[in-house]
C-alpha cells in the first residue's frame, strides 16, 4: 500500500527505481514485484515537483498507481490513453518522458499543464475542458476498427466529469457500434458507490476473466435454442450484478460493467486490466481512488489542495507590509462578485445563483451558506446550466449563472436558443475573461466579446476596476433581457467600491482622461495601463463600459475631434469590441483612422499573465509602441 507523506519535500527525493522508469517501454521491463516501491517513489517526486512549479495537485496523486498500472498493461503509445481534463495527468507526464522537464511546468516555453499533442506522442489527444474522453476514445476505437488495427483505447474519466451530458453520449453511441475500448471511471470521491473490499475486488477479478467471458458466451449459445432462456439467464445476471456492484446504467447503456475496485491497489488493478484488455466491446472499469492519495493533508482537504502555489524557499525575505508596497492590490473580481451576489440576493428575493460547479473558483461560498435554497450547483453541465436559468426566468426568477468565460463556450447554443432568442432575463457573470496565464489557450477566456456582441438583444459590459464591476453586475440584473458581465481572473486595481446597488445608464462610456490627436477606447481592466500611455502621449482615454450596446455619439464625437482611434481590449482583435465601433464607423461613413489592440489571431502560449499580456503588446509598452508606429505611417 502507498506511503503516506506529511510535508512536500524541497530537496530533490531518490527515485533509483523511477530513474529507470523514464519511458514507459522502461517501465514494462521492471518486475511487477517492484511497482509499489515505484508508486512511493513516483508519488514523492510528484510532490517535489509541484512544490517547486505549483500546479494541480490532488487529482495526480490519487491516480498513481492507477497510471504506472495502465503504461505497464497496454502497450502506450500504439494503445491510446486518453485522460479527461488533464488535472490527473502528471504522473503520466512524469513517466512518458517528460520528468526533467517537470520544472518547467505551466511557465513560458515550458510543459503544459495538460496533456498536448504536439508535447508528446503519449498524449494522445489535447484537454482542459472536462467530459471529452470518452468521445475522443470512441472516435479512436472505430478508426482502429476502420484500419483493421489491433490497437486498444482507453478512456480516463473522473466521477466529476461523468456529470456532462456529453459524457453519456459518448457511452450511449459506443454500445451501438460495438466499439471495442475501454473507459476507467476514477471515482475519487466516492461519489457513486463505497462498495469497495474484498467481496467486490475478487467480483471484479472473476467477471473481467476471459474464463468468465467464454462461458458466458458459451452459455448464450445453447440457452439461445431454448425460447426465452437467454433472456431469463441475462436478467437474472444483470440483477446479481446489480445487487453486488452499482453497474446497472453501464450494463444497460450496453457496457461490460466491471467494479468498484481499490484504485490504489496494484495487484487487483494489473489482473483486471490484463483481463479487460483483451475483451472484445465496450467495457467499463470503476476505480475508486483517494485525491490526494499519499499526502495526508491533501487526503484530509482535497478542495483546498486540488492546486498549490509554489514553494518558498526557506531563507526567502518576507513580504513587504502592504503600507510600503509600490502599488495597493484590491480584492479580487471574484470576491467582487460573490459579495455583490449576497447584497442583491438580500435585496431581491427573486434571485437565485447558478454554478456548474465552480462554487470556490466564482466565489460562491458564503452566498451558498446564506441562501442555501436559492444556490444550486449543477455539476459539470454547463448546457443545463444555462437552460435550467431559462426555466427558472420564464417563472419570474432572476437567475445568475456565474461561469468561467472558457465553460461558457460549451453552452452557446442554449445561451441563443434557450435564453436570448425568448429575450430571458438571465444575468451570467464570466470570469477568468481574457488570459488566465499558467492553465493557458484551454482556459483562457479569448472570445467571449466577439461571441456575445453578435446575439441580438444581449447586455454585453466590460469593467475596469472592482467598483465598475460592482455596478454593471447591478445593471445587468435589473436590465430586461440577457445581459453579460465579463471580468478577469485576478486582483482589480484597489478602487473604491461604492457599498449601493445602483445601475449605470446603459450604453454610456466615460472619458477619463481628456487629450487631444489620439483617443484609446478601453473595453475592461486595460485602463489602467491605457492612463499611463495618454500620460506620455497626451491621448483622450475613454472607459467604454459597453460593448453592447456601443456608446455610439460618444464614438463619433471622438472620431470628429481626434485623428486616431485605437481600441484596447483583452479579446480576440477579430469581431470583438474594436470590431464593433470599426463597423459603426463604415456604417456612418466616418473616415478616421483606427488601430486595433487585443489577442492575436493564434492561441497565446502558458506564462505568467503579464508575460502573456506583454506578448500580446497589451502592457503600457506594448500600447505606446503601436500607438507611436501607427502615428509614424499616419504622418509620413
Amino acid at each position: 500500500m502507498p506511503t503516506t507523506f506529511h510535508e512536500i519535500p524541497r530537496e530533490r527525493p531518490l527515485t533509483p527505481l523511477l530513474d529507470r522508469a523514464n519511458t514507459p517501454d522502461a517501465l514494462r521491463r521492471l518486475a511487477e514485484a517492484e511497482l509499489d516501491t515505484l508508486a512511493d517513489e513516483l508519488r514523492q517526486y510528484l510532490l517535489y515537483t509541484v512544490g517547486q512549479t505549483g500546479g494541480h495537485f490532488g487529482a495526480g496523486l490519487g491516480v498513481i498507481e492507477l497510471t504506472i498500472a495502465l503504461h505497464y498493461v497496454f502497450d502506450t503509445p500504439d494503445d491510446r490513453l486518453v485522460w479527461d481534463v488533464g488535472h490527473q495527468a502528471y504522473p503520466h507526464k512524469i513517466l512518458t518522458g517528460r520528468r526533467e522537464r517537470m520544472g518547467s511546468l505551466r511557465q513560458k516555453d515550458g510543459i503544459a499543464a495538460f496533456p498536448r499533442r504536439s508535447e508528446s506522442e503519449y498524449d494522445t489527444f489535447g484537454v482542459g475542458h472536462s467530459s471529452t474522453s470518452i468521445s475522443a476514445a470512441l472516435g479512436m476505437a472505430i478508426a482502429a476498427q476502420l484500419q483493421n488495427s489491433k490497437r486498444k483505447a482507453v478512456a480516463v474519466i473522473g466521477d466529476g466529469a461523468l456529470t456532462a451530458g456529453m459524457a453519456f453520449e459518448a457511452l450511449n453511441h459506443a454500445s451501438e457500434v460495438n466499439a471495442n475500448m475501454l473507459v476507467i471511471l476514477n471515482d475519487n470521491d466516492m461519489s457513486i458507490s463505497k462498495n469497495v473490499g474484498g467481496l467486490s475486488n475478487y467480483l471484479a477479478k472473476i467477471l473481467s476473466s476471459r474464463t468468465y467471458a467464454s462461458m458466458r458466451e458459451g452459455s448464450k449459445k445453447v440457452l439461445s435454442r431454448l425460447p426465452g432462456a437467454w433472456e431469463i439467464a441475462r436478467k437474472t445476471e444483470e440483477h446479481a450484478k446489480g445487487m453486488l456492484v452499482p453497474g446497472t446504467l453501464f450494463e444497460e447503456l450496453g457496457w461490460n460493467y466491471i467494479g468498484p475496485i481499490d484504485g490504489h491497489d496494484l495487484p487487483i488493478l494489473l489482473a483486471t486490466l490484463r483481463n479487460m484488455r483483451d475483451l472484445d466491446g465496450p467495457q467499463f472499469l470503476h476505480v475508486v481512488t483517494k485525491k490526494g492519495k499519499g499526502f495526508a493533508p491533501a487526503e484530509v482537504d482535497p478542495i483546498g489542495y486540488h492546486a498549490i502555489t509554489k514553494l518558498e524557499p526557506i531563507n526567502a525575505p518576507a513580504a513587504q507590509p502592504l503600507s510600503i508596497q509600490k502599488q495597493a492590490t484590491g480584492p479580487k473580481y471574484s470576491s467582487v462578485f460573490g459579495q455583490w451576489l449576497c447584497d442583491m440576493a438580500e435585496a431581491d428575493e427573486r434571485l437565485v445563483g447558478i454554478t456548474p460547479a465552480m462554487k470556490e473558483g466564482s466565489d460562491l461560498v458564503a452566498f451558498s451558506e446564506r441562501y442555501p435554497e436559492r444556490y444550486f450547483d449543477v455539476a459539470i453541465a454547463e448546457q443545463h446550466a444555462v437552460t435550467l436559468a431559462a426555466g427558472m426566468a420564464c417563472e419570474g426568477a432572476k437567475p445568475v449563472v456565474a461561469i468561467y468565460s472558457t465553460f461558457l463556450q460549451r453552452a452557446y447554443d442554449q445561451l441563443i436558443h434557450d435564453v436570448a432568442v425568448q429575450h430571458l432575463d438571465v444575468l451570467f457573470a464570466i470570469d477568468r475573461a481574457g488570459l488566465v496565464g499558467e492553465d493557458g489557450p484551454t482556459h483562457a477566456g479569448s472570445f467571449d466579446l466577439s461571441y456575445l456582441r453578435c446575439i441580438p438583444g444581449m447586455l454585453v459590459m466590460t469593467p475596469s476596476d472592482e467598483n465598475e464591476l460592482r455596478r454593471m453586475l447591478s445593471t445587468g440584473h435589473l436590465y430586461d433581457g440577457p445581459a453579460a458581465v465579463r471580468y478577469p481572473r485576478g486582483s482589480g486595481p484597489n478602487a473604491v467600491i461604492e457599498p449601493g446597488l445602483s445601475p449605470l445608464e446603459v450604453g454610456r462610456g466615460v472619458v477619463r482622461r481628456q487629450g487631444q490627436g489620439v483617443a484609446l477606447l478601453v473595453f475592461g481592466v486595460q485602463l489602467r495601463e491605457a492612463l499611463k500611455v495618454g500620460e506620455t502621449l497626451n491621448a483622450t482615454v475613454v472607459d467604454m463600459r459597453f460593448v453592447k450596446p456601443l456608446d455610439e455619439a460618444l464614438v463619433r464625437e471622438l472620431a470628429a475631434s481626434h485623428g486616431l482611434l485605437v481600441s484596447i481590449e483583452e479579446n480576440s482583435i477579430m469581431g470583438g469590441a474594436g470590431s464593433a465601433v470599426s463597423e459603426f464607423l463604415a456604417r456612418e461613413s466616418l473616415s478616421t483612422p483606427m488601430l486595433h489592440l487585443g489577442l492575436p489571431d493564434y492561441y497565446v502560449e502558458h506564462a505568467k499573465p503579464a508575460q502573456m499580456l506583454a506578448e500580446c503588446g497589451l502592457d503600457e509598452a506594448g500600447i505606446k509602441a503601436a500607438v507611436r508606429e501607427r502615428l509614424t505611417l499616419l504622418n509620413g
